[in-house]
């Protein structure tokens, strides 16, 4: 049952740079006690809510708040209309993002209903989210597995977050699983017969690493498959090239190069899978900061990581269905293990894609953690 503490609830517009300020640090002190939170790295939470330096406000346009508890900092919320995203849906569709607050649902629906009002002003009739601030950002409500520290670029929550937003009214929109594959927990002979039979079918295919020192034709190679691979999907929205240089930049020093791969049938490009290197597991024990030693902890820690994220992995829609994505998989677990990688979380993976979830299990993956889409009308 959650808690309905009493109290003196208020809401704040977040206008000035002290109350940005305030905004990014609040989940810093809200997670304080939470041993498995990891605290992102302020500078790039600053450039994550900034419209002069994420690409993603070139179509969109965002209203943040900051609400407190009898003058306590208390909890923040955004409001949030991706304009490319409905024009892709073709809908009228708000968002809802960067939701941390206290277990207090009075506070909690104050929050919404700022929410609600400032999209209701610009004409949107539904509401969607956590979207933080995009759907090609950290996404969803965390609904299990708090005992674990979440990869890199997944969310993490404090276990009342769902019971909250379903009080207040919100229902789930869609589930988003993501897999643990670990050596030896994933069926090594069943993915070599798996290799063997998509070799024979296509003897054509090859798989060749991501050249980072051509990282930008590689990255426009990427993004042309990732935006026909996923077009079809729940919540899409096609990377610009803006957006994807922008990823592509950010995420240069966290590739796993030596399993990074490009998929290739007669010499054109129609796959790819892009681990990362999981860097919470350094990030976990800076508190968030690069200076003074931030730097040093995070270049010297990468070299003694084990654990990656599948996080970026496609294959053109006329080439799906073919095994090629087992493959590429089957690529990342036995190359990944020669270069001391003994685990990836593979995700997200909506609960519809019933494919993507059958190669998950018959690899030898298991279900790992459940993040939530919440949605209401307006």
């Amino acid at each position: 049952m959650v808690m309905q503490p009493t109290g003196n609830v208020s809401l704040t517009l977040v206008e000035t740079k002290e109350q940005r300020e305030a905004f990014i640090e609040f989940p810093y002190t809200h997670y304080q006690d939470s041993p498995c939170w990891v605290p992102p790295l302020r500078v790039e939470q600053k450039k994550l809510i900034d419209p002069k330096k994420n690409p993603f406000f070139n179509n969109a346009e965002m209203a943040m708040f900051t609400g407190t508890v009898n003058e306590r900092p208390a909890g923040r919320i955004a409001a949030i209309i991706d304009h490319r995203y409905n024009e892709v849906h073709g809908g009228k569709t708000g968002f809802f993002g960067f939701f941390e607050t206290i277990e207090h649902q009075p506070l909690v629906d104050l929050m919404l209903k700022a929410v609600k009002d400032w999209l209701k002003q610009r004409g949107m009739t539904h509401l969607l989210g956590p979207a933080n601030p995009g759907m090609l950002d950290v996404i969803g409500v965390q609904m299990d597995a708090y005992e674990e520290i979440p990869s890199l670029m997944m969310p993490y929550n404090k276990p009342y977050y769902g019971e909250v937003l379903e009080q207040a009214g919100l229902s789930k929109a869609m589930d988003l699983y993501s897999f643990l594959a670990t050596n030896p927990g994933v069926d090594i002979e069943r993915m070599a017969r798996a290799k063997a039979i998509v070799s024979k079918r296509l003897p054509s295919l090859r798989l060749r690493t991501v050249d980072l020192r051509k990282l930008k034709e590689d990255a426009e190679i990427i993004r042309a498959i990732y935006n026909q691979a996923w077009a079809k999907n729940w919540g899409f929205i096609p990377m610009t090239k803006e957006e994807f240089d922008d990823l592509a930049s950010s995420l240069k020093l966290v590739v796993a190069k030596e399993v990074a791969i490009i998929a290739e049938l007669e010499g054109e490009p129609i796959g790819f899978s892009i681990p990362l290197l999981d860097i919470n597991r350094i990030l976990h024990k800076m508190d968030g900061n690069l200076f003074p030693f931030g730097w040093w902890k995070l270049l010297r820690g990468r070299k003694k990581l084990s654990h990656l994220r599948t996080a970026l992995m496609g294959v053109l829609p006329e080439h799906q269905g073919k095994g090629i994505d087992a493959m590429l998989h089957q690529y990342v677990v036995e190359k990944g293990y020669e270069n001391g990688y003994i685990s990836s979380e593979i995700g997200w993976v909506l609960e519809t894609n019933l494919d993507m979830i059958r190669v998950a299990e018959r690899m030898g993956a298991k279900p790992f953690k459940t993040f939530r889409m919440f949605e209401t009308t307006l």
